[in-house]
């Protein structure tokens, strides 16, 4: 199956799509005909939630981007491991609608526990598959991928699922603490496994 991953990256491209549109569902139009700015303004945790997801989406697609761009070979089970990713991206517009529904009020604390342990599961399922086709000394990735570009990204992906774990528990003291964190994660995954290694550096 040489080169069999042009189908997966376009299915996968398709699917994130799908996700990132399916976001801005959740802001509803206001119905009624007084006082408009009032209710677009009380609709701010939606637009929170919305912009949160997108760049989480966006970046979880950049990351995708850059990891097919080192697999050169396509079996079983990565295409296995890839629909459990696509399976928790097209989760994602449901935990952002919990949490646009139950920000700042009643029950957030719960949403956004919910919220950062969607992204805690996919994280894992991202470590998984790129530690599998690093696997067997890198058995599905090019020949220009070296030992030191594997353990580089295999060191970025490993703090996702530790970084949304701290974020569940830092949830349940504080919620808006852990929407700050989300962001501050969005921007580090943001980030080429290269960059990301220097300020890790940096700051240890």
């Amino acid at each position: 199956m040489e080169k069999e991953t042009s189908r997966i990256e376009a299915f996968s491209d398709g699917v994130f799509a799908i996700a990132i549109t399916l976001l801005i569902l959740e802001i509803k139009v206001p119905t009624a005909e007084n006082d408009l700015a009032a209710q677009l303004l009380r609709q701010w945790p939606s637009y929170v939630a919305f912009v949160i997801s997108f760049a989480f989406i966006g970046i979880m697609w950049i990351n995708h981007h850059r990891l097919f761009t080192h697999i050169r070979r396509a079996d079983n089970a990565l295409m296995i491991l890839n629909l459990a990713l696509l399976l928790g991206v097209t989760a994602v517009p449901y935990p952002t609608a919990v949490l646009a529904q139950h920000l700042n009020r009643g029950g957030q604390r719960t949403a956004a526990i919910l919220y950062n342990a969607t992204y805690f599961v996919i994280a894992i399922i991202f470590n998984v598959l790129w530690r599998y086709c690093a696997s067997r000394d890198g058995h599905l990735l090019g020949k220009e991928v070296d030992s030191s570009t594997i353990a580089r990204i295999s060191s970025q992906y490993a703090l996702g699922p530790v970084c949304y774990l701290v974020c569940i528990v830092v949830a349940w003291v504080s919620v808006p603490a852990s929407l700050l964190m989300n962001v501050a994660l969005a921007i580090f995954f943001a980030l080429p496994p290269s960059r990301s290694e220097r300020l890790i550096g940096r700051r240890s």
